[in-house]
Parts: C-alpha cells; structure tokens; sequence
C-alpha cells in the first residue's frame, strides 16, 4: 500500500484507515479523561494527535498528487471526516478539563520538563482558540464554521489551479500555439510567465484571472466564514486570532512591519521598475508601459543581460544527480548524514519515477525516509512543495517512529541525449525543500505534536533558507557543478555572476510580497469589508505595489 501503510493499496482503504484511527482515537479520549494528572496525559494527548495525523496528513498528501482521481477523492473524504473529528475534539470539555487540571496544579507542572510543559500548554492553546470557553450552542456553532471553513478553502484552491477557456478566434493566430487546444477552445492553465511574447504573457494574464463568479463567491464566504469564527471564540478579527502565538503577536505589529518595508523600499522598487521598463522600450518600442505581466519576465531579462546570465549555460552543469550528490556531500559534511536509494515495494509509491531515500546518521543510524516526486507530470500541481506524511515521535516502548516525508518538484524529465538539467532557480529550490526535509529528519522531539516543521511559522523556514545560502556559495556548488557531458566544474566567474544577479530587482520582487501580505491583512482584517474584495484588490496594489491593476482581473 501507498508508504507501506497497508490498507492504501486501494482508494477503499482510505476509509479503513479512517475508521481504525477514530476508533483508536476514542479510546485514547477516554483514556486521557480518566487518567491522573502528569506527564503521562500529555503522552497520551500526542498520541491523540499522531493517531489521527498519521491518516490526515498522508491524505493531505494524496489528494493534491496521486495520478488516481479515485484514490485523491478518497483521501479528500477522509481529510474532512478526521477535520470535521479535531475540531469537534478540540471543544472537548471533558478532555479540555483533563489537560487543565494537569497545568493548574503547580506542583505537577513544575515537576515536568520544558518539551512536556510547552506541548501541554500548545494543546491548551488549541482549546482557547476553537471556543472551549463557550457554551455548549456556540460551541456547536464555532465546530459547524471551522468545518465550512475546511471545505471552503479546499474549494477555493482546487478553482485556483482550473484553467479558464477562451474561443481561439479571440487570440491572433500567431500566438495561439502557446496554449491547449480544445476543439474551437484554447486551455489557458497559468501566466506563461518566463515568455519573451509579450502579448503572450497578457493574454495569459488577462484570460487566466478573469473574475469567476464561484470563486468570488467562495472567497467571500470564506472570509466571511473566518470572521465569524474569530468573532465567536473572542477575537476582533480572524487576523487577531491567526497572529497569537507568533512573534508578531497582533496586525497592529505586522501592519507597522509592512508599513516600514514598504518605505524603506520604495526608492529602490521605482529605481527596479525604471530598469525593467527600459528594458521593454528597447525589446518592444510600441508598446512600452510596464505592466503586471512584465515583472517576472523582464527582472529576468535585465539579471540576464547586466551579469550575462544565460541558463542554458548553467544547466549543463546542474545535472540532478550531480545536484543529489552535491546534497550528500553536504550533509555528510556537516550532519554526519547519508542518503541511500532505497527499492520500494509494489503499491508503496503513486508514480514510478518516485524516488525513496533513506536517511542515515553515522552513530544514530537510520533517521526517517524522504520520497523524491521530483518529476513532471498531467494534472500535477506546479508547486515546488514539502509534505510530512508522518511525523517522528518517542512510541511507548522506547522505539523512535521514524518521520516520513515528500519532496514534491516539478522538473523535466530526462531526454535521450541529456540527463534531467536543472536551471539554477529549479537547483535552488531542491536545496530550499531538502532543507524541509532535513528539518524533518533532525527535529527529533519526544513528542509528535512539536516535532520538524511543526513549530512556529516564523522558524519553520529557517532552515530551508539556511540550504539557500548553501546554494549559492562557490565553496559548496564547487564540489559538486561538473558539466554532465565533459566533466568541467562551473567556472568561478560563473557562479559570481549568478550570485550578484540576485541582487538586480530584489526589490521590486520584496514589494510584490509586502502587497500580497498587506492584502491579506485586509481581508482578515475587519468586517464587513468596505467594499469588494476585486476593490480592496485594486486599491492596495496600486497603493502598495506601484504596478497598474488590470480591469477584469
């Protein structure tokens, strides 16, 4: 079965797994609710958690990258059943009260340690913001809205990667080759981004965001649905209740952080835009407004021509394996760690170019398994992404569960004269989500609930930016850059060049996320919003990003 989990080898099975968690997830209610207090009920608690992460988050899994429709509709059931069954038991009084009568006794909790203390005031935590405080009707209420809620957000993002249709006679002809045909259609699946065609790049922006009605809808329920939520369980705003427990702590703080960015880079965001603009009179005198199309593709362009980057004359030298081998090197270096190519079983991956690992320490042996989809494939999300499929913890008898994760990428595959070649973004980002994968790995808590990248958000991507760092040092790319077909190593000059490129536009690139993030501070901000969420849209990106909004986007 899917990950040696027996039951997936069949999209039925999802529903066994399902069953056998819930059922052992009443027993350990029980067992939580009758059992003195200590440190025994926050054992207990994380194996509450891990009983039923074990099946959510391999489904989470599943439903976004298994080939099978039947086996993704199988895992989307049973991630709403196990949701629908947290947010019930996180307003749980009875359990709630177990884990309180465990941290108001000051004597007991000063006899656990910091790992237990923390974990039992994080599963508190959770109680607080789901509405344990209110009365059995509100709390009733605030479970039916976070399951809506669930529901909503898988909605919304399933639409987000639909592609738009449009009569082919609409395009010129001489560009309609750059999209799907579909009999007197053409398929319009994303922003073809990286394209020279300038009249490409927007009519792919224009026909791939053009308002859709359900989305729209979905969106505002949504938001709607998150107020009312944050409202019920005693926060101002959903933003309120998302920003506890992180370092910004309240909007005012993220508000004020984004306000000072934005200062802060303004001088230098027009400086990149007048760049990039310049760049378009040269390539394309007629029609020289810089627009929210260009931005990828000419920063691009101007790295490219200022440092005379051209990716074709990386790739050569970024074959995966010796990307892979540069990995090992690198971790063995300074982790004491390998990875070794392990034959998997029949059923145990969803795609034959699946790749497991195993990754082993030189004195603790074996730390957990990293699966490598790295390939391109029909109907897979173009999102280079990390997955926990299962989660490492101390078991009751001493063993350590080893934790399990995916590596999902999307790179081409290999050719008969050329193995897989990466450009250097694609090697960027395989070092960035092994950083993930090394998070995973070496996290090794005692308890499920806290363990890898299930910490703060603020931390989770310290690490992965920590491999960037890696990737761009000549000391370290140095070791393992050999050009695939003579052997030669990346010239140092190269590897410079490709460094100080980043530098060209970071600006204009940081002020896209600052407005994205000022965006969603409105949007969860207060309610009813003012105006509709396509307004609020072209407001903040004309006041925060300096770009012109597109009407009908």
């Amino acid at each position: 079965g899917l990950f040696g989990v027996p039951e997936l080898s069949c999209p039925e099975g999802f529903q066994e797994a399902q069953d056998k968690a819930l059922q052992e997830s009443e027993q350990l209610v029980q067992k939580a609710c009758s059992t003195p207090p200590g440190p025994e009920t926050v054992m207990i608690f994380d194996q509450l958690s891990d009983a039923l992460c074990r099946v959510a988050d391999l489904a989470d899994f599943v439903k976004i990258a298994h080939p099978d429709f039947a086996f993704r509709e199988a895992a989307e059931e049973a991630c709403r059943n196990i949701g629908t069954v947290v947010e019930k038991l996180n307003t749980d009084v009875e359990l709630c009260q177990s884990l309180r009568r465990l941290l108001a006794d000051d004597d007991v909790t000063n006899s656990l340690d910091p790992e237990t203390r923390r974990v039992a005031e994080l599963f508190m935590f959770d109680f607080e913001i789901s509405g344990i405080h209110l009365d059995e009707e509100k709390r009733k209420k605030a479970v039916s809205l976070n399951v809506r809620i669930l529901d909503l957000c898988n909605e919304f993002l399933t639409g987000t990667h639909l592609p738009n249709k449009i009569d082919k006679h609409v395009l010129p002809e001489h560009i309609r080759y750059n999209f799907t045909a579909e009999g007197n259609y053409l398929q319009v699946a994303g922003l073809h981004a990286d394209c020279p065609d300038d009249l490409v790049r927007e009519a792919a922006y224009k026909i791939f965001l053009y308002p859709n009605a359900e989305q729209l809808s979905r969106l505002e329920e949504l938001l709607a649905s998150r107020n009312s939520l944050a409202r019920l369980v005693g926060y101002d705003t959903f933003a309120h209740r998302a920003l506890q427990g992180t370092m910004a702590k309240n909007p005012e703080t993220v508000r004020q952080f984004l306000e000072k960015l934005s200062d802060q880079l303004s001088k230098r965001t027009q400086k990149d835009f007048e760049m990039m603009t310049k760049m378009k009179m040269k390539l394309n005198p007629q029609n020289s407004k810089l627009m929210p199309w260009d931005h990828p593709y000419y920063s691009g362009v101007v790295r490219a021509e200022r440092y005379n980057i051209d990716p074709s004359l990386y790739c050569p030298f970024f074959s995966l394996g010796a990307c892979m081998e540069g990995l090992n090197s690198l971790f063995s270096q300074l982790l004491g760690i390998s990875l070794y190519a392990e034959q998997t079983q029949r059923g145990e991956v969803w795609s034959e170019d699946v790749r497991k690992l195993a990754v082993v320490h030189e004195t603790e042996g074996l730390l957990g398994y990293i699966y490598c989809d790295f390939f391109q494939r029909p109907d897979k999300p173009h999102q280079d992404c990390h997955f926990t499929v299962r989660g490492g913890r101390l078991r009751e008898n001493g063993e350590y569960q080893l934790p399990v994760v995916v590596l999902m990428l999307s790179l081409p595959h290999s050719t008969r004269s050329a193995p897989t070649l990466l450009s250097p973004g694609m090697m960027e980002n395989l070092f960035h989500e092994m950083g993930h994968a090394m998070h995973s790995m070496l996290g090794r808590t005692r308890y499920q609930h806290v363990t890898g990248t299930r910490c703060p958000t603020d931390f989770a991507e310290v690490p992965s930016i920590l491999m960037e760092y890696f990737a761009n040092d000549y000391r370290v790319v140095n070791q393992f850059a050999r050009h695939y077909k003579t052997g030669q190593p990346l010239p140092k000059n190269m590897v410079s060049r490709l460094c100080e490129s980043k530098k060209v536009c970071a600006a204009a690139d940081m002020q896209l996320q600052v407005f994205y993030a000022a965006l969603d501070q409105i949007y969860h901000g207060k309610h009813p919003l003012k105006k509709s969420t396509t307004e609020i849209l072209k407001e903040t990106q004309e006041k925060v990003y300096g770009l012109p909004y597109v009407p009908n986007t």
